[in-house]
């Protein structure tokens, strides 16, 4: 533990005084407006359908990992849940079209998810006994999440050539389910319909017009159905990627105050087993690739929808389970922080991470729950960083990455720092654009001392950016004895001088003497 404070502290000692490697950048924040608010709680995790059979790139990672055979008595799921106070959890993924709940009397079987050459994704349908649910919405809310279910959106209707699906949804067994959830109280803070089956779909697909309708039917539902309750869920859709005259067409059939959140996927880094996923993650230019669609959305949203909001429903960086080597290393919180701070900033309000636990890009361990370096990442934004989102650039290199929000519960801002670079580290002063002074140190009347701001120094254990060990502050971010999530401590700085980055590494930062009127 001491080599790793040593390490830490030299490093900074390397950005103070390596004039050779260091660049000196002015971040500035406008603190006068918010430029976006996202929900509380942004950070969503995902628990999928897949079954231990599905494998990709002879490898099979999801083990028992399902929504179906999740160990629920595993001692550090329920405290990795509890610690976010609250975490929303979204139920749904590819098989969810093709689950069928065990419960009145439209569906007699109920069978299990079997390899099929016939079946969507090469499985068979599958089935959600009510004992099972009745265990699992039990467990999610002694955790207190916030929970999303995905619906099946293709019951009833026929795959009448190649992946189109035509004919009007059937509700019948949805109906069943959303009412015996109700009479048992489980508290569910949304439900989705249907999973990537929109625009060109993922091996299957609905037309936009029929799928709006389908919407209408499906509100009308929930208000029957919850017309006694004090709260009614949020409707969501479509659950899949983003086809501008798709949405475009979806949400002008389901028409005003029927879709309050307009879900969609990104997976931006392309295939899991890719070469070059590390770079991708490393490269400013290939991450920003992704804000046109982030634009496009916010627009179609503004256009044809502006009563809802657009929602990061599922996204994993790598598709088919990520990368083996990559995606649950530290290197991947490059690309995950990143992308929360592009899409809060692009009036996002909620983002899905695939998955909590199961594939390689779980945030927790498939096989032993222990929670990965994103976990941690996660758990930092949350707990830091607030809703209003606030206007951030900088004069320096764009391998360095910049995002403010209205800090969490407390004064002032948080700001996020992400060096992509592996040789340059910055030293940063802050500025605020209402020509106001950065908050500078402010004296003690009690003993004279100097103003003190938290910082939350993030590395790569012995600087091996593949590590599934993550350094706050030099120390390594471990379960503790009992199997707790650990303390998330910051460092104390000098809030007068600036704040140093060093090659590689994540800094959040707490400037309580930020004059933000956006956060007031």
């Amino acid at each position: 533990m001491m080599k790793g404070l040593w390490i830490f502290l030299l490093s900074l000692l390397l950005c103070c005084f390596s004039l050779s490697l260091g660049e000196d950048v002015i971040v500035t924040v406008k603190g006068v407006t918010a430029i976006a608010k996202t929900d509380d709680p942004f950070v969503c995790a995902t628990l999928d359908w897949w079954p231990p059979g599905k494998c990709n790139y002879n490898q099979c990672p999801w083990g028992q990992s399902s929504i179906i055979n999740l160990d629920l008595d595993n001692p550090i799921l329920p405290k990795a849940i509890e610690a976010f106070n609250p975490l929303r959890i979204r139920l749904g993924g590819s098989l969810q079209d093709q689950v069928l709940y065990k419960v009145g009397t439209t569906v007699r079987k109920c069978p299990s998810f079997k390899n099929s050459s016939t079946g969507l994704f090469g499985f068979s349908k599958g089935c959600l006994t009510m004992e099972r649910w009745d265990k699992f919405a039990g467990f999610l809310g002694n955790s207190g999440a916030k929970i999303t279910f995905g619906l099946n959106a293709l019951f009833g209707r026929k795959n009448t050539e190649k992946d189109l699906w035509s004919g009007p949804w059937n509700p019948s067994n949805a109906r069943d389910f959303i009412k015996y959830t109700v009479s048992k109280g489980y508290k569910i803070d949304s439900w989705e319909f249907g999973n990537e089956i929109s625009g060109s779909g993922i091996g299957a697909k609905v037309e936009a017009k029929q799928y709006g309708e389908d919407m209408i039917v499906l509100k009308g539902l929930l208000n029957e159905l919850y017309q006694n309750s004090t709260t009614q869920p949020q409707l969501l859709a479509p659950g899949g990627f983003f086809d501008q005259k798709w949405f475009s067409d979806f949400l002008q059939t389901s028409g005003p105050n029927v879709v309050d959140g307009v879900t969609h996927h990104i997976y931006n880094l392309g295939a899991g087993v890719d070469p070059n996923l590390a770079l991708k993650i490393q490269d400013p230019y290939f991450l920003d690739q992704i804000v046109q669609t982030y634009r496009d959305i916010e627009l179609t949203l503004r256009s044809f929808a502006p009563w809802s909001s657009p929602w990061i429903g599922e996204s994993g960086g790598a598709y088919n389970s990520g990368g083996k080597d990559v995606s649950h290393s530290f290197l991947n919180s490059f690309w995950y922080l990143d992308q929360f701070g592009l899409t809060s900033a692009y009036g996002h309000k909620v983002f899905c991470r695939q998955t909590l636990i199961g594939g390689n890009y779980g945030l927790l361990n498939t096989t032993t729950f222990v929670p990965n370096p994103d976990y941690y990442s996660a758990l930092l934004w949350h707990r830091l960083m607030g809703k209003g989102v606030l206007s951030t650039n900088h004069n320096g290199s764009p391998y360095l990455r910049a995002y403010s929000h209205c800090s969490k519960q407390k004064p002032g801002i948080t700001l996020l720092l992400i060096n992509l670079s592996n040789s340059t580290s910055f030293s940063v002063s802050v500025s605020n654009d209402m020509n106001l002074d950065p908050p500078q140190a402010v004296t003690d009347d009690k003993d004279g001392s100097n103003s003190q701001r938290e910082e939350y120094h993030l590395t790569a254990k012995d600087g091996n950016l593949e590590s599934t060990t993550m350094l706050l502050n030099g120390y390594p971010l471990e379960l503790t004895a009992t199997g707790d999530i650990p303390p998330l401590n910051p460092a104390l700085f000098d809030a007068s001088s600036p704040v140093n980055i060093a090659p590689q590494s994540i800094v959040f930062v707490d400037l309580k003497d930020f004059k933000a009127p956006a956060c007031a």
